[in-house]
C-alpha cells in the first residue's frame, strides 16, 4: 500500500489543497470508519452528518462543502472521480507474473506476448492473439481467432467465443460470455430454423464488463462496444446492438437486437430497450423503465411506477381496470357539453 502526503496527493491529481500540506495519507475509508491516515470523500449530501463526525486525517470535498470541514481536505468539483484515482492509486490490484500455467491448453498457432498471463485451466484457441500484459484468469476459455489488447484483463472464468477483438485496458468479470450466438430463429410451419449469427463483437478500448454480463455476436454485421463504455453484472446485449463511447449501463439491463444507443448515455437499472430503436446521445434512462419507442433527444426518461404501501398500491390497479370505462364517461360528457352548448347558441 502506498503512502503520500496530502500536498503530494494534490499536485499528482490536480487538486486543491486545505490545510496542512505534510498531512500522511495512507489509505482511504468512508466518513463513518475513517481514522488517523484515511481519506474519505463526500459527494452525496446525504452524508453530511457523517463529515461532521468523521475521524479522518483529510476529506475529498467540493468547495461549497468546506463550510462542514475545515481541516485537511482536497478540494475538486467531482469528489468521487478524485476518490476513484486516489483509491486506485493507494491501493494498487496485486501484480500478476507473466508466463503460461502448467496446466494451460495453448493451441501452437496462438501469439502470447511474453508479458501475458495465462492462469490455471484456461483455454486458448487457434489463432488467438495476446497482447502485452494481458491477463487470462484461471478457467477461462479464449476462442480461435480472438484478439486481445495490452493491458486487459480476463478475471476468472470468461467465455470469448471466436474472432471477438477485446481492446487494450479493458476488464472482463468472472462468467462474462461475449460472443454467444444471438437469439436469430425464423419462424417454419414446422417449428423454428436456426439462423446463422455470422457477425462478431467488436469491443474498444477502457471498456468493463460485468460478472455474468452476456454480449451476442452479430447476426451478419458485428456488435459494437465502444470506448470507455462500462456495463454492470447481468446485462443482456443482444446481437448486432451499437453502444456509444462512455454510456454505463446498470444491473440487469436487456437490450434487444440492433439498438444503437448513443454516447455519453447513462441507462439506470432493470431498464428494459426493444430491438431496432435509435438512442440519442447524453440519454438518461431510470430505472425498471421499459423503452418501447427511439428517443432521439437528450433527456431523462421514465416509465416505471414507483413502489408505494402494498394497500394503495391494490387500490391503484383496482382503479386502472376501470380506466377504459371513465374515459368513455368523459368522452360523452364532453359530447353533451358540446351539444349543449350548441344548443344554447
Amino acid at each position: 500500500m502506498a503512502s503520500m502526503t496530502l500536498g503530494q496527493l494534490a499536485a499528482r491529481f490536480g487538486l486543491a489543497v486545505q490545510g496542512d500540506p505534510d498531512t500522511v495519507i495512507d489509505r482511504v475509508a468512508t466518513l463513518q470508519r475513517a481514522g488517523q491516515g484515511a481519506i474519505s470523500f463526500l459527494a452525496n449530501s446525504k452524508y453530511t452528518a457523517d463529515l461532521k463526525t468523521t475521524a479522518a486525517s483529510a476529506v475529498i470535498l467540493e468547495p461549497a462543502a468546506t463550510r462542514y470541514w475545515s481541516a485537511a481536505a482536497l478540494l475538486t468539483d467531482n469528489p468521487y472521480a478524485a476518490y476513484a484515482r486516489i483509491a486506485s492509486f493507494l491501493h494498487p490490484a496485486p501484480s500478476v507474473g507473466a508466463g503460461v500455467h502448467p496446466s494451460a491448453v495453448i493451441d501452437a498457432s496462438a501469439r502470447i506476448a511474453p508479458s501475458a498471463h495465462v492462469g490455471p485451466l484456461a483455454v486458448v484457441g487457434a489463432g488467438a492473439q495476446l497482447g502485452q500484459r494481458v491477463v487470462v484468469g484461471a478457467g477461462c476459455v479464449v476462442g480461435a481467432g480472438v484478439s486481445i489488447g495490452a493491458d486487459s484483463q480476463l478475471m476468472a472464468r470468461v467465455t470469448i467465443y471466436h474472432s471477438v477483438i477485446l481492446g487494450e485496458r479493458c476488464v472482463v468479470h468472472s462468467g462474462a460470455v461475449i460472443g454467444a450466438d444471438g437469439f436469430g430463429i425464423a419462424k417454419d410451419t414446422d417449428g423454428w430454423v436456426k439462423v446463422p449469427q455470422l457477425g462478431s463483437v467488436i469491443i474498444g478500448n477502457d471498456v468493463e464488463i460485468g460478472a455474468n454480463t452476456t454480449i451476442d455476436r452479430g447476426a451478419v454485421d458485428d456488435t459494437v462496444i465502444e470506448d470507455d463504455v462500462k456495463l454492470d453484472n447481468q446485462i443482456q446485449i443482444g446481437h448486432n446492438v451499437r453502444i456509444g463511447a462512455h454510456t454505463a449501463m446498470a444491473a440487469c439491463v436487456g437490450v434487444s437486437g440492433s439498438t444503437t444507443i448513443g454516447r455519453h448515455c447513462l441507462i439506470a437499472g432493470a431498464v428494459g430497450i426493444v430491438g431496432h430503436l435509435k438512442i440519442a446521445d447524453h440519454v438518461v434512462v431510470l430505472g425498471q423503465s421499459m423503452v418501447s419507442r427511439s428517443l432521439t433527444e437528450a433527456g431523462v426518461y421514465a416509465s416505471g411506477v414507483p413502489v408505494s404501501e402494498a394497500g394503495d398500491w391494490r387500490r391503484t390497479v383496482a382503479r386502472l381496470r376501470h380506466l377504459d370505462d371513465l374515459f368513455d364517461r368523459v368522452r360523452d360528457l364532453e359530447r353533451l357539453n358540446t351539444l349543449t352548448g350548441m344548443e344554447k347558441t
